[in-house]
C-alpha cells in the first residue's frame, strides 16, 4: 500500500509516466461552456442532535447573542459563506415531521420525540416560520424535504399551499394569521427522503407511484415554481435509478442521490480524530469512489434523458465517523480535522466535473452533526469554531456559478486500500485540480495535495487565454499533522493563510504545494 505508481491521466483516464512529484497539464480556458451551480455548495440542516437547537437557534430568551432566536455568530459565519441552498428538516426526520406542529404561538406548539436520532424530546419552536425566515436572513433559497413516510398528499399538499400561496386560499389564510402576510418563495422541494430506507422502506417501483400522485398535488401557487425532487438512491442502487427515470422520469426536476464516506454501517466507523496514514489514504479513496459513483447513474439517465433536462442532486454527503465520546448516542456529534477538509476539496472538485448533470449538494450537515461547518457551545456563553470544512467552502465560494474549465492533468498516483465495493483496492491522484472561470473574467483553480510527506510542483498551460494574465492571489489551508483540528481552546489550529508560492508568465502558471495543503487561486 501507499505504494507511488505512473501518473494518471484524470481526462481521459489514461497512464501516462511523468517525473515524480511533478504535475502538468493544460486548462482550456476556450472550452468551458457548463457553468458551475451555485447550489452544489447547498447545507442540510436535520432536527439532529444540535444542529437546530443550539447550533442555529437558542430561541430569543437565551443568554446567547442572538437576533429573534437565531444565533448571531452562526447567522454571520453562513452569511460570510454564501450559502446558496439549506435543506430542512431532514433526512430521516423529515417522514416523521408533521409541519402544522410547528406553527402558530411556541408556547402552544406540541412537543414531539425524535425517533431517529437519540428518542430527543423536542418542543417544536424552530418550524415553518423559522426555517423560511433564516433562509432570507442568509440570503439563500429553502429545501424543503416533504413527508411521505408518514404523512399524506393533503398535508405536504397544503404545507405547500400554506407556504408559498398568495391568495385568499385556506392556508395563506392561517400564514397571515400566524404573523407571516406574503407568501414566501420555496423553490426546491424533495417528495420524501431515503424512501428505499428511513422514509418508508420501500420498493423503487412502489415509490415511483407515490411520487406520481404527491407531485400532482403539489402546485405552483402565484408565480412559485417548484423544482421538485424525487427521493433517489443510495451510493450503488443503480436499480433505483434505473426505475425513477423509466417511471417517473420528467415528472421529476430531480432526482437524488446520497453518498457518505464511511466504513460501514455496522460497528465502529472510527475515529474522527485519531487515525494513522493508511486510514487517511483510505478515505481519500473512499471519497473518490463517489464519482464512479455518479458516472454510473448519470449513464442510466442519459439514456432517458439525453438532454440532461433532469439534474442529480447529492442531498447528502460527507464523512461519518463515532460520536465524539462522552457526546448523546444518536446525535452524531463529530470533530472535524484536516482530513475532512480534504474530503470536501475533493469532493466538490468531482462535482465541478459533472455539473452537467450534477445541479446541487448538501453536505451534512451544517451545525455539530457529522462533517459540520460549525461547532457551537451550548452551555455558557456559547461560543462558537469554525470547522476546517468550513474553510475549504468559504475558499471555494468563487467557484459559484462560475463556467467549469475542463482540464487535461497528469500526476503521481498511489494505491490504496479498498472496501467491499473495491476488494482489489482503489487508486488515487496525489493532486485533485479544478478550474472555473468567473464572469469578470478571473480565473479560479483549485489545488489538494493529498500525499502527507511529497511536495508537488504544478505547472498548468492556460489553453486559449485571449487576455494576458498579469496576477495570482492566493490561499492556503495547511496543517502540521493530518490529524489536526479546531476547538473551544484552540480555535485557529487550521486556518487560511495568504499563499505566495504561485507564479503566472505567458499563460502558464507554477505552483509549489507543500504536502497535506489546499491551495485555491485568483489569477486576473
Amino acid at each position: 500500500m501507499n505504494k507511488l505508481l505512473a501518473s494518471v491521466f484524470i481526462s481521459a483516464l489514461m497512464t501516462i509516466p511523468v517525473t515524480a512529484q511533478e504535475v502538468t497539464g493544460t486548462i482550456h480556458v476556450n472550452q468551458g461552456k457548463q457553468k458551475i451551480y451555485k447550489e452544489i455548495y447547498g447545507q442540510f440542516a436535520e432536527h439532529l442532535g444540535s444542529c437546530i437547537y443550539g447550533g442555529l437557534w437558542v430561541g430569543p430568551e437565551s443568554k446567547i447573542p442572538n437576533t429573534q432566536g437565531y444565533r448571531n455568530d452562526v447567522l454571520q459565519a453562513l452569511k460570510d459563506l454564501k450559502v446558496p441552498v439549506l435543506r430542512w428538516p431532514g433526512g430521516c426526520f423529515a417522514d416523521e415531521y408533521h409541519w402544522m406542529d410547528g406553527i402558530g404561538p411556541r408556547e402552544k406548539r406540541p412537543k414531539m420525540q425524535n425517533n431517529n436520532w437519540g428518542g430527543t424530546i423536542e418542543d417544536n419552536s424552530f418550524g415553518t416560520h423559522e426555517f423560511l425566515n433564516l433562509c432570507e436572513m442568509i440570503g439563500c433559497e429553502p429545501y424543503i424535504s416533504g413527508n411521505v413516510g408518514s404523512g399524506s398528499v393533503e398535508e405536504l399538499a397544503k404545507w405547500v399551499e400554506y407556504m408559498t400561496s398568495d391568495g385568499d386560499t385556506p392556508m395563506a389564510k392561517l400564514r397571515r394569521q400566524n404573523g407571516r402576510d406574503k407568501a414566501w418563495k420555496v423553490k426546491f422541494l424533495g417528495i420524501g427522503n431515503e424512501s428505499w430506507g428511513c422514509g418508508g422502506n420501500m420498493r423503487p417501483e412502489y415509490y415511483s407511484d407515490l411520487y406520481r400522485r404527491y407531485a400532482v398535488y403539489c402546485r405552483n401557487y402565484d408565480g412559485n415554481k417548484l423544482y421538485k425532487v424525487a427521493s433517489g438512491a443510495s451510493d450503488y442502487d443503480y436499480n433505483w435509478t434505473k426505475v425513477l427515470m423509466d417511471r417517473v422520469g420528467n415528472r421529476a426536476n430531480g432526482i437524488s442521490l446520497h453518498y457518505y464516506t464511511v466504513a460501514g454501517w455496522t460497528g465502529s466507523k472510527g475515529s474522527a480524530t485519531k487515525f494513522d496514514n493508511d486510514d487517511f489514504y483510505w478515505t481519500m479513496g473512499k471519497c473518490l469512489g463517489i464519482e464512479d459513483v455518479i458516472r454510473k447513474h448519470e449513464a442510466i439517465m442519459d439514456k432517458a434523458d439525453p438532454k440532461k433536462q433532469i439534474g442529480l442532486l447529492v442531498d447528502e454527503w460527507g464523512t461519518w465517523w463515532d460520536e465524539e465520546p462522552g457526546t448523546i448516542r444518536g446525535h452524531l456529534y463529530q470533530q472535524n480535522s484536516m482530513r475532512d477538509a480534504f474530503v470536501a476539496a475533493l469532493s466538490l472538485n468531482v462535482f465541478h466535473r459533472h455539473c452537467d448533470r450534477v445541479r446541487m449538494a448538501n453536505i451534512a450537515q451544517v451545525v455539530n452533526v457529522l462533517q459540520s461547518m460549525i461547532l457551537t457551545d451550548t452551555k455558557g456563553t456559547g461560543h462558537m469554531v469554525l470547522t476546517p470544512t468550513y474553510h475549504v467552502f468559504h475558499m471555494y465560494k468563487d467557484f459559484q456559478e462560475a463556467t467549469y474549465l475542463p482540464m487535461d492533468i497528469k500526476c503521481d498516483s498511489m494505491e490504496v486500500r479498498g472496501d467491499s465495493h473495491a476488494p482489489e483496492g482503489r487508486k488515487i491522484p496525489l493532486v485533485s485540480i479544478s478550474s472555473a472561470q468567473k464572469e469578470d473574467g478571473t480565473i479560479v483553480v483549485s489545488l489538494a495535495n493529498v500525499s502527507l510527506d511529497k511536495t508537488q510542483r504544478v505547472e498548468l498551460n492556460l489553453d486559449g487565454m485571449r487576455q494576458s494574465l498579469n496576477t495570482v492571489k492566493g490561499e492556503i489551508l495547511s496543517c502540521k499533522s493530518i490529524t489536526d483540528f479546531n476547538d473551544f481552546e484552540h480555535p485557529q489550529s487550521v486556518k487560511p493563510t495568504a499563499f505566495k508560492d504561485a507564479k503566472i508568465s505567458k499563460k502558464a502558471l507554477k505552483v509549489k504545494i507543500p504536502a497535506k495543503s489546499i491551495v485555491v487561486l485568483k489569477i486576473k
